[in-house]
């Protein structure tokens, strides 16, 4: 990284305090800029790496011998071989297998049906740190790689969601271009469907953010006084209705809301149909949460009284960047769990090496391939993740009636 030409940006002088940190973001910016080329040169677009076989055979629930008898025979998508002759599946190969080998009554693909509603989940916590961003993203991913269509949808204004999917938001998402531009009270209103990206994970879109989305937070007020009404509803039927105009397009949609409890979290609260709370197992944490949970209770009891849906088909506690040889937090969690009982999801997310490791190159450990990191650490945040989502894959099947209670 230059640092003499960031250095060369700062003032040299007394200067206000507002335009020092201007200077020091535009510095940060380009440099993140010159970082992220490095990475993803500009004429490269970002890519998910292919799969093993045993991968394929342990996403699409066959055996390794099967999959492998399938590309001999080369009945369905023929997978590419690597140089040592091993082959290797691509997502949208994995996903066209489960097209290929659902007939009559057995299905591989997990599309919801018939009276099936869409799964909006919305990840939330407003205190920092919580793995808020990392549990929405990996989230995301894990149940497309299981086959579900998904939409995440970035609503923070700091969008580091959106970063984990290859986008800069100062510079790769443009004005209107976030979810502000499907439920702002002008004339400039878009539909969703004109402002969702796909994505490199095949069966993954992705609406981005920036901090655009404060615009909501400050147009929302003025409305609210003025007594306007552009036919669209109030500030938290907004995210519901846009959602509700693609929503033949996906099965799942995840939302990564704001660390705070304004009308963005409130609005995303009341389109969705469950809630995941991160909770890091610290005891300033967890009372964090319980203002949180207090705060939230307030305020959207006053929108349920207004009209506003609070009906949830589930509402689970997630610890994450849980230590197990952390004697007080397994406290805590014990604390918690005699609390709030099954509403405290069993498994947990590990704090890994592995997931801050896959970061530094605007990753997920999902993407990250093995042989990139020590294995054991790889393989203990691969079995933490799939644990933690593989449980609320469950409640996303239970609502739809396709699994037991």
């Amino acid at each position: 990284m230059n640092t003499n030409a960031a250095a060369n940006l700062r003032p040299s002088g007394p200067q206000a305090f507002d335009q020092t940190i201007w200077e020091d973001s535009q510095a940060l910016g380009s440099q993140l800029q010159v970082l992220r080329e490095r990475l993803f040169p500009p004429e490269a677009k970002k890519e998910l790496r292919t799969f093993s076989t045993a991968e394929a055979a342990k996403l699409l629930g066959l055996t390794e011998s099967y999959i492998r008898s399938l590309a001999t025979d080369e009945d369905g998508p023929i997978p590419e071989k690597s140089a040592p002759g091993r082959r290797r599946y691509t997502l949208d190969q994995i996903h066209a297998l489960r097209h290929h080998l659902t007939k009559g009554k057995t299905s591989y693909v997990p599309w919801r049906k018939g009276d099936e509603h869409l799964q909006v989940i919305a990840v939330t916590n407003f205190k920092g740190g919580s793995g808020k961003t990392t549990t929405a993203t990996h989230l995301a991913q894990y149940l497309a790689l299981r086959g579900f269509r998904v939409l995440a949808v970035d609503l923070d204004p700091q969008a580091s969601m959106s970063a984990l999917f290859g986008y800069q938001p100062e510079f790769d998402v443009d004005e209107n271009q976030t979810l502000y531009g499907a439920i702002r009270y002008d004339s400039n209103r878009r539909p969703l469907a004109e402002i969702v990206r796909k994505t490199y994970f095949a069966g993954l879109d992705l609406v981005p953010g920036n901090l655009e989305l404060h615009e909501f937070e400050h147009d929302t007020p003025r409305v609210l006084a003025s007594g306007e009404n552009d036919g669209d509803g109030l500030f938290f039927m907004r995210v519901a209705s846009a959602l509700h105009s693609v929503a033949d397009s996906y099965d799942v949609v995840v939302i990564d809301c704001p660390p705070q409890l304004g009308f963005l979290t409130m609005s995303a609260l009341c389109a969705a149909t469950a809630v995941l709370i991160t909770v890091h197992p610290q005891m300033l944490d967890v009372a964090s949460m319980n203002q949180f949970l207090a705060m939230t209770s307030q305020l959207l009891s006053v929108v349920r009284d207004n009209g506003g849906n609070l009906d949830y088909d589930w509402m689970r506690y997630l610890v994450t960047r849980h230590e197990p040889n952390d004697g007080p937090q397994n406290q805590i969690v014990a604390f918690l769990r005699s609390l709030f009982g099954e509403r405290v999801l069993t498994p947990m997310m590990v704090k890994s090496t592995a997931i801050s490791d896959a970061g530094l190159s605007k990753q997920t450990v999902y993407e990250a391939p093995r042989e990139s990191m020590h294995r054991q650490t790889y393989d203990r945040a691969i079995e933490s993740m799939d644990a933690v989502n593989g449980d609320i894959e469950k409640l996303v099947l239970q609502a739809w009636g396709r699994a037991p209670k």
